[in-house]
């Protein structure tokens, strides 16, 4: 399991073996970078989203230049959910444009 900080909810973001696997399974295109991305995503989002599809889920967006000439990186965040109030990643992708969900939190 990995760990990523995540200055916005105020702790650790836990990404299993299992979550991993489906990443690098159905969005290859992370399988050389997803450590790195997904850590400056969380580390310094440009905006975060509440899910219109779960309302425990948190979206997670930051703009990189440097892949496929400019792409969003999503990294979907579960969030206190009842029985527990551990934080985990379900998936992460790159993103030609954001859509869906509300504007919870963006950056100046």
């Amino acid at each position: 399991m990995l760990n990523f900080h995540c200055p916005y909810l105020g702790g650790d973001i836990e990404l299993t073996e299992e979550r991993l696997q489906h990443i690098l399974e159905t969005h290859p295109e992370l399988s050389l970078i997803y450590e790195s991305v997904i850590s400056q995503t969380l580390e310094d989002p440009e905006q975060v989203r509440r899910s219109s599809r779960f309302e425990n889920s948190l979206l997670f967006t930051r703009w990189f230049d440097n892949i496929r000439n400019g792409k969003y990186v999503v990294v979907v965040v579960i969030t206190n959910t009842e029985s527990s109030t551990r934080n985990w990643i379900i998936t992460s992708y790159i993103a030609r444009k954001l859509t869906g969900g509300t504007i919870e939190w963006q950056k100046n």
